[in-house]
């Protein structure tokens, strides 16, 4: 790991002022994601600021009827809140589903939803990655492919999204709340808040230099029967090779959101006007313009069985 200096300013403000005069600067909070990519100098900043004391760790009700939850929520208070648990189901089962407890004890909720993927070849420091490294290429494309985005990719990368947490945000609808460093505040909705990769994959989201996560606000609950359904090669520790979060009301009608397919969790509302005729329509919709490679072509059909699961579920 390279040296680096550090700071713990008082404000959000101060801490977003304090990464934007610093190009090389990052923010750090239970740094599960960031340190070890910092040891395999993967991430290489030369400075950063600590964001656990801005006091952003705070679940409370909205106005309209919804929830706020502090960019520094940790995932496991946020699993275990009596009114996710009752109003948000997916979003505790999400959380449920990744990583072990140890690290749900550190990990926020803004750091969860920029978690940097877990395509193989971004970690091997000694292939080439366009995310990792911008224009050197991308070996995934003719390599080992199997746990890769099989829709929405480029020419310059296929990585997934590894997020859980994300995913379930997604079939809520949820916003994302910041703050940049002239104080200004901006509120970006999930959907927009990953992007794809295009030729710029080294970004991965649609923040600005220095823009600070402040919170995620949830809207007002929409009832039905919630279920998030995870398929990994392992039991637990493991990211998803497909993962489905569904929302599913008693007329049969719905919401569903994919991980493990794409740079970004994966939604196509207008395909969710299939459900009541199954999960093979749905997941046509869905999968329109999929390229799979030949490692990772089984995902097709593996989506539309997790959701298959996902609805026999939520329909029981």
């Amino acid at each position: 790991m390279k040296s680096f200096t550090y700071e713990r300013p008082d404000t959000p403000a101060a801490a977003a002022a304090a990464v934007a005069r610093r190009p090389e600067a990052k923010f750090i909070a239970g740094g599960t994601n960031l340190l070890d990519l910092m040891k395999l100098q993967i991430e290489t900043p030369a400075h950063l600021v600590d964001v656990n004391g801005l006091g952003l760790d705070r679940i409370e009700p909205t106005s309209e009827g919804g929830l706020r939850i502090g960019a520094l929520v940790r995932n496991t208070d946020l699993a275990a809140d009596p009114r996710v648990r009752r109003d948000y189901a997916v979003l505790s089962r999400a959380l449920l589903a990744g990583a072990s407890g140890q690290l749900r004890n550190k990990a926020t909720t803004a750091g969860n939803l920029l978690q940097r993927t877990r395509c193989p070849y971004f970690y091997d420091t000694a292939q080439p990655c366009n995310k990792r490294q911008p224009g050197s290429g991308c070996g995934a494309l003719d390599g080992v492919s199997r746990q890769l985005a099989v829709i929405g990719g480029s020419e310059a990368c296929i990585a997934t999204n590894p997020g859980d947490m994300a995913v379930a945000l997604r079939v809520l609808d949820a916003t994302v709340e910041t703050v940049e460093a002239a104080g200004t505040e901006r509120t970006i909705g999930i959907a927009d808040f990953h992007r794809l990769p295009g030729d710029r994959p080294e970004v991965d989201t649609t923040l600005r230099p220095g823009e600070l996560v402040t919170a995620v606000t949830l809207p007002k609950p929409v009832g039905g029967t919630q279920v998030y359904r995870k398929v990994r090669d392992r039991a637990s520790y493991a990211f998803a090779l497909v993962s489905v979060a569904a929302i599913v009301q008693r007329d049969g009608t719905g919401r569903v959101a994919f991980g493990g397919l794409a740079h970004k969790p994966w939604r196509v509302e207008a395909a969710e006007a299939d459900l009541p005729r199954g999960a093979k329509a749905v997941a046509e919709g869905v999968l329109s313009g999929a390229r799979p490679t030949r490692d990772n072509a089984y995902k097709l059909k593996l989506a539309e069985r997790t959701l298959g699961a996902a609805l026999n579920q939520a329909r029981i």
